[in-house]
């Protein structure tokens, strides 16, 4: 990418980073910045504007938070294939950003939930133990003491894997990549919930995959269309997330698990398991991978510990039959050769003093909190046009408005109401205009909900009295309920 037009006021008590957020969103809703465009490293950009890293990286964050870009590990910060850029749009309304008060947009936890006590703790004991060897390369699939400890920890989720099958890659956004490198090429189909997770479809787009997408009921994947799709067509594998799934919430019923296993075998077919943040649960089930249900070595399983632990961590694991062993650690080593020696030393030591039970058991207390704090927001200040379910674990509520309203223009009202939240056009392949909207619970303090809630009730409201908000095509409306 050519060097940025910008222009840092930096005497005006405006937060530069927030002038930056600004003027790359103004370039973005423009179209002067592409979608899959790539922005500037930070230390570049940051040189080029005299100021810290500190304020790219806040910046590119906000901008993330907000989806107008996304991140591809080892490879940097893209542009998104923009669901705001509308030909109605005028450049001459945009408003200054102001700080956003309410997200209910991010799903990444706050920072002071982060146990960075404990995590020091493990640290110095790992530096005082392997000295200089804690820096070292580490063998592609990863340290061998820890997937030793990867192998006890699933256990309790009843799975049963050799530490051959286990490999260590740097968050699951990375094991969904390397396996559509391993397993994708140009033209290859792959199968896929709808709506899913906005990372994934762009993990199969970079592969030049042809991306089929199943509808969701409230247990899970429409059984009966996938069939007729597999009976049709030869995937490569079936993309699910089946506990708490982002963005529904939704979590799939034992009869269609058992269902998909079956159609997986019988259409020889790999699933791709992405076990989402399956640990925050408020029910108290012990709700269990499919992964724990094959007996035939057709779950590929992906587990992310960065998104409950710390994020810049980029920690996780994938669970990988040994058929496909050697395409995987190729892919893996050309993305990053290997996932970081010292953190997956010290994530070791933290799974084998018992450290992560108890940060898990911190972070369903907090998190149960919030959780019942928006249950009981949500039913008393929301519109009763608006549709949502109640999910039993997990960081996201999935909302539909009435058929054919814009969660786009909402989306947009939202921000400049000091709430974010995140459209549903991101969640599907085709980034169309829906009426569906995720709201998350991740980055928002409990004292903060009820308020946020009140008043973006009180935007939706006012937003549904005006038939302006609604868009051309009623077809395209796509409500999950």
């Amino acid at each position: 990418m050519d060097k940025l037009n910008i222009k840092l006021e930096k005497n005006t008590g405006k937060a530069l980073y927030v002038q930056l957020y600004n003027q790359i969103r103004k370039m973005i809703l423009e179209n002067t910045l592409k979608p899959h465009s790539k922005l500037p490293p930070i230390r570049k950009l940051a040189s080029e504007l005299e100021v810290n890293n500190v304020t790219i990286v806040n910046a590119y964050k906000l901008l993330e938070e907000n989806d107008f870009v996304y991140k591809k590990v080892g490879s940097g910060t893209f542009i998104k294939d923009n669901h705001m850029l509308d030909k109605e749009y005028d450049s001459s309304k945009l408003q200054n950003y102001k700080p956003i008060v309410y997200n209910f947009a991010s799903t990444t936890p706050t920072s002071d939930l982060f146990p960075v006590e404990d995590f020091k703790v493990v640290i110095n004991s790992v530096l005082n133990r392997d000295k200089g060897g804690a820096f070292i390369y580490q063998h592609s699939q990863g340290f061998e003491s820890l997937r030793i400890s990867i192998k006890k920890f699933l256990y309790k989720s009843k799975i049963f894997t050799d530490i051959d099958n286990i490999h260590i890659v740097s968050g699951a956004q990375q094991g969904i990549d390397i396996i559509s490198k391993a397993l994708v090429n140009y033209g290859d189909i792959v199968f896929c919930e709808s709506p899913t997770y906005g990372g994934a479809i762009a993990a199969f787009k970079s592969r030049g995959a042809k991306i089929i997408d199943i509808n969701l009921e409230n247990d899970g994947l429409d059984m009966r269309t996938l069939e007729n799709k597999l009976l049709n067509f030869k995937p490569q594998f079936i993309y699910v997330m089946p506990n708490f799934q982002n963005p529904t919430g939704i979590s799939y019923s034992i009869q269609k698990r058992k269902q998909l296993i079956d159609l997986a075998k019988k259409y020889d077919t790999y699933i791709v398991e992405d076990d989402y943040v399956r640990e925050i649960n408020y029910n108290d089930n012990n709700i269990l991978p499919i992964k724990s249900m094959d007996t035939n070595n057709r779950v590929i399983y992906i587990k992310s510990f960065s998104k409950t632990l710390m994020p810049g961590l980029r920690l996780g694991f994938t669970i990988i039959p040994l058929k496909i062993y050697s395409d995987v650690l190729t892919a893996k080593q050309t993305s990053d050769i290997s996932t970081s020696a010292l953190i997956q030393r010290c994530f070791d030591l933290y799974l084998r003093k018992g450290l992560w039970e108890k940060h898990i058991q911190n972070m369903n207390e907090i998190y149960s909190l919030r959780y019942n704090t928006m249950i009981k927001s949500l039913k008393k200040y929301m519109p009763k046009e608006i549709q949502y379910n109640i999910p039993y674990g997990g960081l996201g509520f999935w909302f539909a408005l009435p058929e054919g309203f814009s969660s786009i223009k909402l989306h947009d009202l939202c921000i400049n109401n000091d709430i974010s939240i995140v459209s549903g056009s991101n969640f599907y392949v085709n980034k169309q205009d829906s009426n569906n909207f995720r709201l998350s619970i991740a980055s928002i303090s409990e004292n903060l909900i009820e308020e946020g809630i009140a008043k973006l009730s009180k935007i939706i409201s006012d937003f549904l009295q005006n038939p302006n908000n609604q868009y051309i095509n009623n077809d395209t409306s796509l409500s999950f309920f």
